[in-house]
């Protein structure tokens, strides 16, 4: 993997110079810490291209950290997915994965340190009431009636909440900052609180977690991070971060620095809203290829290539924006361009029986795999008399001469083939077109005919006897509003049209191409093969991205 230079060109860059420069760091350690409770999305991996590309640039160390501090929803599936993103987009965490759960005993006693030195309490209000009593962006809060309790009592009272003597809800342990602090961050936040609930990892040992504030900047001092990277709305918190760092005892006192999330457009970038896809069988899970998570863009087609250059070419800033999905699927498009061969396919069947051909013709047709990289190879077509094309190539009557289709008594080529002229159709009991009925110019075989003129244009097309069934799955936004992250209730503005299945053929030359697993299908776009759905007698294909963007701008405004 290339070095990530883009990382010269931000302020992250310019701190870690600054403190290399300083001798402040003799080397950069970061640290990647996910919470278990989901899949990683495309937001995320912004954040391991950022935590991993600058250790790789400066030599250093990144850890793998799970803050397997809330137990509810935290899951050993969701640790072995996220390792296997990680590793996927091309990245690798220094030793051994780590875990705040790890951390647990020296957590407690800096929370007892806390208590000791008078700056932590057991508060027995209610959470309701720890709200109301926290007060408002313009009011103030209001202390605790609990918070002036004696050291000794709140040891006592900690002890008893570590020994499961409260329900809970019942009692949890506060920092005693500023209760009129005009950061709410810093009015008495909660350091611990009851859950009686099993731990993935460490059982039923503990009834007492930590809250993220206090176990995160503790876990990186321990391990000895440099420089703590996280996304603006951790901006506030890096108040209580350093204010537990400099009120216990810890060698070590690392800087927190924040940068821009990614919001994407026309998706969701929240793990609780996207379960929420997942529990209301919206998508068929995390890895659905309409989910903007990293195994859901894998399952599409995405590569670990394309992903990561695009989170280089969005860059790192303080400034919040939303990228349009354009840049997204531009990266996709370069990736692929280059890589993959050209096959042909047919979404939506209708047969073309070419009448001056003898029944059971077949000829073999050398094609190129891509039209501009000769060393990728050739591949073999059939031509046979019975042959499909996509049911929108074709029209009866057309009066605009523009148009690029096969129309009665015009001409049109096939691609890599020979050139049809339509002379009838056949209709079913419905009176929809069921077969079209052809001749071919034997002499067209990759050139025009003498008299061109009647030659409208290229379609692509696949053999009736020698093809592979197929179904195309083909994927468009998964919801009907640009931000559905900034409405009330996202779920009412999903696509109804977000998925749409078509089942037709593919050239049966995929079957010899087994380690390809993209292809781009002429005319159509790039796909990929679902290996888990597909069998020995049908293929199934995920569109990953159109040809061509389908995004386009008005006013401004993105539309499509």
């Amino acid at each position: 993997m290339k070095r990530p230079i883009v990382y010269r060109n931000n302020f992250i860059y310019q701190i870690i110079e600054k403190d290399l420069s300083l001798d402040k760091s003799k080397i950069i350690r970061t640290r990647f810490p996910p919470e278990p409770n989901g899949y990683l999305h495309v937001g995320h991996a912004k954040s391991i291209c950022l935590n991993f590309g600058v250790v790789q640039y400066y030599h250093g160390q990144c850890y793998l950290r799970f803050d397997d501090t809330n137990p509810v929803n935290e899951d050993i599936q969701y640790v072995e997915a996220i390792k296997n993103d990680i590793v996927w987009l091309g990245f690798q965490w220094h030793g051994d994965v780590r875990y705040a759960s790890d951390y647990s005993e020296k957590l407690y006693n800096y929370a007892v340190e806390l208590i000791n030195k008078g700056l932590a309490y057991v508060d027995e209000l209610s959470p309701n009431k720890i709200r109301e009593y926290r007060g408002t962006l313009v009011l103030p809060g209001k202390n605790s009636p609990y918070r002036s309790r004696h050291i000794k009592e709140n040891l006592m009272l900690f002890t008893k909440m570590r020994q499961g003597y409260f329900a809970e809800g019942k009692a949890c342990l506060r920092a005693k900052i500023d209760m009129s602090s005009p950061y709410m961050i810093m009015r008495d936040p909660v350091l611990y609180r009851i859950k009686f609930i099993h731990h993935q990892r460490v059982g039923d040992k503990w009834c007492i977690y930590p809250t993220y504030d206090f176990t995160h900047c503790i876990s990186d001092a321990l391990e000895g991070i440099t420089h703590s990277l996280c996304t603006l709305e951790f901006q506030d918190n890096r108040r209580l971060y350093d204010w537990i760092l400099n009120k216990i005892n810890i060698n070590v006192h690392p800087r927190q620095y924040e940068f821009s999330r990614l919001n994407l457009e026309y998706a969701v970038m929240s793990k609780r809203k996207l379960d929420l896809l997942v529990l209301h069988n919206i998508v068929t899970g995390w890895d659905d290829p309409r989910m903007p998570t990293i195994s859901g863009l894998r399952r599409r087609g995405y590569t670990p290539e394309s992903i990561r250059e695009f989170c280089y070419r969005i860059g790192v800033t303080k400034q919040e924006s939303c990228i349009n999905m354009a840049a997204l699927e531009a990266c996709i498009r370069k990736d692929l361009n280059d890589k993959v061969s050209r096959v042909m396919a047919v979404l939506d069947p209708i047969k073309i029986i070419i009448n001056n051909l003898p029944d059971k013709y077949e000829e073999k047709i050398v094609a190129l795999n891509h039209p501009n990289k000769l060393d990728m190879g050739t591949r073999q077509i059939f031509f046979t008399k019975e042959i499909f094309i996509d049911r929108n190539d074709f029209c009866e009557i057309v009066n605009d001469y523009k148009i690029r289709k096969l129309i009665l008594g015009k001409k049109i080529r096939l691609r890599n083939a020979y050139v049809i002229q339509a002379e009838r159709v056949q209709r079913d009991n419905n009176g929809a077109i069921s077969i079209i009925f052809c001749t071919y110019d034997s002499q067209t075989l990759n050139k025009n005919p003498i008299d061109c003129r009647d030659v409208k244009g290229v379609i692509h097309w696949v053999s009736a006897t020698r093809n592979v069934i197929a179904e195309f799955r083909l994927y468009n936004h998964l919801f009907t509003i640009s931000n559905p992250w900034a409405v009330k209730n996202f779920l009412s503005y999903v696509n109804p049209r977000s998925l749409v299945i078509y089942h037709g053929f593919v050239e049966d030359s995929v079957l010899y191409s087994k380690k390809n697993k993209h292809y781009q299908f002429e005319r159509e776009g790039y796909f990929c093969i679902d290996e888990c759905y597909s069998t020995a007698n049908k293929l199934v294909f995920h569109r990953t991205v159109e040809l061509k963007s389908i995004w386009k701008t008005k006013n401004n405004k993105k539309i499509l």
